[in-house]
């Protein structure tokens, strides 16, 4: 990210995540149940539900938690109501944001994505209000550490696979797909046994702003921290040059 390494950031956001377990499973959880109610229980019929497998194993979630939820969801399918929700708004100085949730009641999420935004002093915009400001991409992350092949390799076999683009940085791989491409080749690289440490579409911002202003600087932790605490949200996306 401008400059910076990519893994570095993924495991700065593992290390938050790790921090908050509790969340994170529950996240997971949830995506688990919508995944059994769209596509049933079994992940070799159900390739949704085999990503977030995949997904929770990355976030070390236990594999009978993973089991639970997948039999807890396919006998209460009926009552599985979650809904992919999406907003954007402003931080300071511009700082575009993009918040994803999964929630089974919009008011009560939007009421605290709202909430979180007003805190840090920036403003929920409309739909479509900052998202043109980002790629949306399939990005995929692979550890040097832990990828013992030749990145030749790995780049041919990436781009054989739909790959739009392959990036070597100083600790990592990066490989970003467009939106449709993303399930095949993750499915490659899986099937090739290729250690991937974050799998995920994700936007991907066109440009930087850097914060000068300790003021400016506390606002936007402020919202990122407050967001990050809500149990509806998913992911948050934003282009604060941290």
């Amino acid at each position: 990210m401008s400059g910076h390494s990519k893994f570095a950031n993924i495991k700065h956001k593992k290390e938050k995540n790790d921090a908050a377990k509790g969340k994170i499973f529950t996240i997971l959880g949830r995506e688990i149940a919508v995944a059994v109610k769209e596509g049933g229980p079994d992940p070799n019929n159900n390739y949704k539900l085999a990503q977030v497998i995949t997904k929770a194993k990355a976030n070390n979630m236990p594999n009978d938690t993973i089991e639970r939820g997948i039999k807890k969801a396919a006998g209460d399918v009926n009552n599985v109501n979650y809904k992919y929700v999406t907003y954007e708004g402003y931080g300071p100085k511009g700082i575009a944001i993009i918040v994803d949730a999964l929630t089974d009641n919009q008011n009560r999420t939007a009421a605290n994505v709202r909430n979180a935004f007003t805190k840090g002093y920036g403003n929920m915009g409309t739909t479509g209000c900052v998202s043109f400001l980002f790629d949306r991409k399939g990005q995929i992350i692979v550890d040097k550490e832990e990828y013992e092949g030749n990145a030749d390799d790995l780049m041919m076999l990436s781009l054989d696979a739909g790959a739009e683009d392959f990036n070597e940085e100083e600790d990592s791989y990066e490989i970003l797909t467009a939106p449709d491409d993303y399930d095949a080749v993750q499915k490659a690289l899986t099937e090739a046994n290729i250690p991937m440490v974050s799998s995920e579409i994700t936007y991907i911002p066109q440009n930087y702003v850097e914060l000068t202003d300790e003021n400016d600087i506390r606002n936007i932790q402020k919202t990122l921290d407050l967001l990050d605490e809500d149990d509806d949200v998913q992911a948050v996306y934003h282009n604060w040059d941290e």
